[in-house]
């Protein structure tokens, strides 16, 4: 039996998935898994955030130097993802608003890229 699941990696995978489930089925954990997976969301809301204060704060004097339309822009596009990630965190989104959460994630993408690589090739 161990040579046939050491040959079926992907079957092991099910297998040991299927465990999983059936314990959380059997003692009853919903709630608890509930429960990590709110904090596993939060957890991985407050690393994007991280992440994205120290790319700032690496290039905080670069954009201080940019004009104020390119500033508002560039935090516009900013406060526009980090809004929507709090709303999309607080409430999922199925369905077309999931759409509509993916083009405002775009479009405040977009417009920062958009502002960066402007300002890179006027300097």
């Amino acid at each position: 039996m161990r040579a046939f699941l050491s040959d079926h990696p992907t079957l092991r995978g099910f297998l040991i998935i299927g465990a999983i489930a059936a314990v959380i089925v059997a003692l009853s954990l919903q709630p608890t898994l509930a429960a990590l997976s709110l904090l596993a969301s939060i957890g991985f809301l407050l690393a994007i955030a991280f992440f994205v204060y120290l790319q700032w704060r690496e290039r905080r004097g670069e954009i201080s130097l940019w004009p104020t339309r390119a500033l508002f822009a560039f935090y516009g596009g900013a406060l526009l993802i980090v809004l929507s990630l709090v709303l999309y965190f607080a409430e999922p989104a199925h369905g077309l608003d999931a759409v509509a959460f993916l083009v405002i994630l775009g479009i405040g993408g977009f417009s920062m890229f958009r502002t960066w690589r402007d300002q890179r090739h006027v300097a």
